[in-house]
């Protein structure tokens, strides 16, 4: 059985080894991790703004979920946001590229 991973451009599984997504066309990056091709994953970046903005949940506009934004932005002033986006920071920094693009897809 062949590992899969998402497409960069479409979300689209596609088998591990692929260079090229059949469905976009779009080539993808050969080294899978946290920096690919000199710029930092959505997963880095996710965890990043997760961790040191949490508080406002600018990680969540950052991965589309406008509402939870919101929702963060309304509380802020409780302390609430900034634990559970140090929570999900972490919980994104212990996730593989792949899993997330696979919860997270755009």
């Amino acid at each position: 059985m062949r590992e899969h991973k998402f497409c960069v451009a479409c979300g689209e599984q596609i088998d591990f080894l692929a260079e090229i997504c059949p469905k976009c066309g779009v080539r993808q990056p050969r080294f899978p991790g946290g920096v690919v091709q000199g710029r930092i994953s959505r997963r880095i970046a996710a965890a990043l703004f997760a961790i040191l903005l949490g508080t406002f949940g600018i990680h969540k506009f950052y991965l589309g979920k406008i509402g939870m934004g919101i929702l963060y932005l309304i509380f802020f002033w409780t302390g609430i946001p900034t634990l559970v986006g140090i929570i999900e920071g972490i919980i994104y920094l212990t996730k593989s590229d792949e899993a997330f693009d696979g919860q997270y897809q755009k």
